[in-house]
């Protein structure tokens, strides 16, 4: 496998480099068909993944093009008409709904789409135009020592945070710069309503002490002493957790903001067979094995779940359901402006 495959198309390289790959692979030219697939994962994942679904299709090379959920979803759009994905794999399915809006992706049925979780269907017809991979929710992340010498409650739901002990020991993750806080903030709209939700959101500012840009940001503040409390989402804390830091994971008692990874292939693929082989192995069982190295959802019924150390259970439970996908995708500019007009004014530097 050549390492350098994708991070020479990532989407913050230039076309320069692009040209030079292509210049270079004239030799290859006689191998595997090369299938182009978006994506909006983690750059450790992409040799694991890829590995796997070359070993099981050997006549396909994926050729990875990589970038944040917006950038991918922007390049996408601006393709209509001349896609040149074949496939995505591994973006949040509420980037993916904006896509599919737009007339750009294409309906199938992977293999084994009967052993997923309806939660993670496409379920409009019997041919989804996506599907889901595996999920995270936002959590509570909470030094357990700092809120012993500060004698600050252990918050048990939502709510409690907006409690006055609670002012200025809070960080969040901006919605505009983290899916984690934009995730958390469609969450609380669900859950508490639309008028409910930003009154929410008004008493909960005046807790926070900062808006950052990551939701793993948030819970390494937690583990250094800088926030007691950080709204993150549970592998962060527990990765923290493991590593020796005083962080405890708390699932919310009124559930939780959630978003998947999903896959979809796009209309109009030039390599339409291999972007169908890509949508057939992320539905795997397989795949879902894999998945299971990075979150503790996973879409299909019959892939058991292993847990870290110390991560609590319950957290499929908690999910908010239904989860309404479509809405928050038509709304998501929407929201996003009013978050901005009432909380930017203690959004934290980009770094």
């Amino acid at each position: 496998m050549n390492s350098i495959k994708w991070t020479a198309r990532n989407l913050l390289g230039g076309a320069a480099s692009v040209a030079a790959l292509v210049l270079g692979s004239g030799a290859m030219a006689a191998g595997p068909q090369k299938i182009t697939v978006y994506t909006a994962l983690q750059a450790e994942q992409l040799p694991v993944y890829e590995a796997a679904f070359e070993a099981k299709y050997p006549k396909f090379d994926i050729e990875w093009v990589r970038g944040t959920p917006a950038e991918i979803t922007a390049k996408l759009l601006a393709e209509k008409g001349d896609p040149q994905a074949d496939a995505v794999w591994g973006l949040g399915a509420s980037y993916l709904m904006e896509a599919d809006k737009n007339g750009q992706l294409e309906h199938y049925r992977p293999a084994g789409f009967d052993q997923i979780k309806d939660a993670f269907k496409d379920r409009r017809t019997g041919w989804p135009v996506w599907v889901g991979m595996d999920a995270w929710a936002n959590a509570i992340c909470f030094n357990t020592k700092l809120a012993a010498e500060q004698k600050i409650p252990r918050p048990g739901a939502w709510k409690d945070l907006v409690e006055p002990v609670y002012k200025n020991h809070i960080v969040m993750p901006n919605p505009t710069s983290s899916d984690t806080g934009f995730l958390s903030v469609a969450g609380w709209i669900q859950t508490f309503g639309e008028t409910g939700g930003w009154d929410f959101m008004d008493l909960l500012h005046e807790n926070v002490s900062s808006y950052l840009h990551s939701g793993a940001k948030t819970c390494a503040a937690v583990a250094t002493g800088d926030a007691v409390v950080g709204i993150s989402f549970g592998y962060a804390g527990v990765k923290l957790a493991n590593n020796g830091s005083p962080v405890e994971v708390i699932f919310p008692k009124e559930g939780l903001g959630w978003e998947m990874e999903a896959t979809a292939v796009v209309k109009g693929a030039k390599h339409l067979q291999g972007a169908q082989a890509v949508a057939d192995f992320s539905a795997s069982a397989e795949a879902n094995g894999l998945y299971n190295s990075y979150y503790q959802i996973l879409a299909r019924k019959d892939v058991a779940v292993t847990l870290p150390d110390n991560y609590p259970g319950g957290e499929e439970e908690a999910l908010i359901s239904p989860n309404d996908f479509p809405a928050v995708a038509a709304r998501r500019q929407a929201i996003l402006d009013e978050w901005e007009k009432r909380y930017s004014g203690k959004n934290a530097p980009k770094s």
